[in-house]
């Protein structure tokens, strides 16, 4: 069957971003299999359409306002799935990688990809086919391995305080906050560095931003 008398896959596109969104848009109806439904600019208006529009495929951006690329993903799994994630991202790190393949996401491409890639990418994932490669898999398994599992290594709580200290919280308002004492707070500061193999407070804060453990706080407009 060729891309003419192929059924129709119906697509939403999600990027924060109005001009990627119509570029994309204008590479994908140059086929004649392929039809953009709906674009969403955030994570939350991607949940509505996908409930409203029921498309083949939703082209994920990674980075975008509102609930993650990985939540609207695991969300789409549970719920609609029917519906076949791709992501579609400027961003290639290890800790994105890991975090959509483990969401159910079937492919991770880069945005600079030619139009005839895109396109036959997206006819390969729509007859059922997983197109991340080796280096993707052992990229997201090493992540697994060195980040997440030494994450996890850390208590609930432990993990709460280095989450409010990343968000520029102080420790006197951490103790506040969770109804505990400072020194409690430093206690499980302590056993956060210890356990993360890092020297100090401040380098366990950058490890979790940088691992995308933590997302980084917004500037301030």
């Amino acid at each position: 069957m060729d891309a003419t008398s192929a059924p129709v896959i119906r697509i939403l596109l999600v990027d924060d971003h109005p001009s990627t969104r119509r570029g994309i848009r204008t590479m994908l109806e140059q086929a004649p299999d392929i039809e953009v439904v709906g674009e969403a600019s955030d994570g939350a208006e991607a949940q509505d359409l996908v409930a409203q529009l029921r498309p083949d495929v939703v082209l994920l951006d990674v980075e975008m306002p509102g609930p993650r690329a990985c939540e609207v993903e695991a969300w789409i799994r549970e719920n609609y799935s029917h519906t076949i994630g791709l992501v579609l991202s400027a961003h290639d790190r290890d800790a994105y990688l890991a975090q959509m393949l483990d969401a159910g996401a079937v492919v991770y491409l880069d945005k600079q990809i030619p139009a005839p890639r895109l396109v036959q990418a997206i006819r390969r994932a729509v007859q059922g086919e997983s197109l991340f490669s080796v280096e993707q898999l052992h990229r997201a398994q090493r992540w697994r391995t060195d980040v997440r599992d030494r994450w996890n290594s850390l208590t609930p709580r432990e993990q709460e305080v280095l989450g409010l200290l990343a968000q520029s919280v102080t420790i006197g308002e951490i103790a506040q906050r969770l109804r505990i004492s400072p020194r409690t707070v430093e206690t499980h500061l302590r056993n956060t560095v210890h356990k993360l193999k890092v020297d100090d407070r401040l380098e366990a804060v950058t490890w979790a931003w940088v691992n995308g453990i933590i997302e980084r706080p917004s500037p301030e407009k």
